[in-house]
């Protein structure tokens, strides 16, 4: 659902605390180096804004001198810069302070959304760019061949202009494995037992947690000639969250309140944390050849895909973390215990549950694909004690859709349909 050879540009913040919650102690693998995230509240009082002194970077520009690839970036003004190289995929990520990127996106050749990967320049076959979390910006670029780091800095020429610098140069596939491996070593992830917390207080509310799919550096899927998915699922996101709010009978938190990533397992960590009832993750697809499937889907989690499609879309969706340049992956359906199992089985009875509703309130707001409900193994809805779903509102590669996920009237008629089956 993400077009793959894109730049993606974001300037937008988030932040968040996670407390940690479990009906059964065991163990996470967490990333040491994760961002901090967005939550209810968004940005803590200690929290400092962004504001106009956050440096600006502009033109990119790609090239090829003997061996060595550069990508560099015009910048206000010098920011301190680190990159190393990540296997599987091959990528190279560059990490700085929170810049403000106002470079147009450059893209290789694409179909409806589904970039084809070709290689743009040298080792280079895409590059993407935006805001990683609080504070912190990324720039994530796809190797088309193992690459070792030159240089990565900032200089100042002799006319004041200040650049941001990376040069790459070809190396064979041992070497960079081995380059890769040390690289892992330095962010070893530190296992973290997760117990239950017996103190945490219950809620006055039930918790609704509303999770708009992907956000900063990660766009997810495009439409050919219009907005991306992390747009239409935010804005879809926002309105429900209010009607849900106005009720007075939720307590509502989103994963992300600005155009800002979040990982998987972040995601699923906020709802764990906040006791929550009900997760509900929004997202919207794209195919390249099949311009006439239409409609939304319901997903639940489930050890082994429903189907084909539903397949496809949770190892596309699964490749968030991936695309933002984040190395492993949590996945807590490994644990074995029989209190955990039984947990877990309960949870993805209310998830089958809810998924019914949902689909049942929806068909009166809009098209339903020919097979609404289905189910794989989506990371983001793996917690075992909350009921989770994930609701593709449409595909952006059908004009039908896209026409429809783009306007007001419809965006008011669906979150209606989602609120009340909640």
């Amino acid at each position: 659902m993400r077009p793959l050879d894109q730049t993606e540009t974001s300037a937008k913040r988030g932040h968040s605390g996670a407390l940690r919650r479990t009906a059964v102690a065991f163990l996470v693998l967490f990333l040491g180096f994760g961002p901090a995230l967005a939550v209810e509240p968004p940005v803590s009082a200690n929290a400092k804004p962004a504001g106009p002194a956050a440096p600006i970077a502009t033109h990119s520009v790609l090239e090829q001198a003997s061996d060595i690839t550069r990508l560099s970036f015009d910048l206000s003004r010098s920011v301190e810069v680190t990159g190393r190289i990540l296997s599987d995929p091959d990528r190279v990520v560059i990490d700085l302070p929170e810049v403000v990127f106002q470079d147009e996106p450059k893209k290789t050749t694409a179909n409806r959304g589904r970039a084809k990967r070709v290689p743009l320049v040298g080792v280079v076959a895409s590059y993407r760019f935006g805001l990683f979390a609080q504070g912190r910006s990324r720039i994530v670029i796809d190797l088309a061949t193992p690459a070792r780091i030159v240089r990565v800095a900032t200089e100042v020429s002799l006319l004041g202009q200040t650049r941001l610098i990376v040069e790459l140069a070809p190396i064979d596939r041992a070497a960079f494995t081995a380059l890769a491996a040390q690289e892992r070593a330095k962010q070893q992830p530190a296992l973290a037992a997760i117990v239950p917390n017996s103190a945490a207080p219950a809620p006055t509310r039930p918790v609704i947690v509303i999770d708009p799919g992907h956000g900063g550096i990660d766009s997810g899927a495009q439409a050919h000639a219009g907005p991306v998915e992390k747009e239409i699922v935010f804005a879809f996101a926002q309105r429900l969250a209010a009607r849900l709010e106005s009720s007075g009978r939720y307590r509502v938190i989103m994963t992300r309140s600005k155009d800002v990533f979040v990982s998987l397992g972040e995601r699923v960590r906020m709802a764990r944390a906040a006791n929550a009832s009900l997760f509900v993750s929004i997202h919207a697809d794209t195919l390249s050849d099949e311009q006439d499937v239409s409609g939304a889907t319901v997903y639940t989690v489930s050890d082994r895909a429903s189907d084909a499609e539903a397949a496809r879309v949770a190892e596309k969706e699964n490749q968030a973390d991936a695309a933002a340049g984040l190395e492993g992956r949590e996945d807590v359906s490994d644990v074995s215990d029989i209190l955990f199992d039984l947990t877990r089985r309960e949870t993805r009875t209310y998830s089958h549950v809810f998924a019914k509703k949902l689909i049942a309130s929806f068909k009166d707001a809009g098209r339903l694909n020919k097979n609404p409900h289905r189910s794989a193994g989506f990371m983001v809805l793996k917690a075992p004690d909350v009921p989770s779903v994930l609701l593709e509102l449409g595909y952006l590669s059908s004009d039908k859709d896209l026409a429809a996920l783009t306007t007001p009237q419809w965006r008011e008629k669906a979150t209606l349909a989602v609120a009340s089956a909640i």
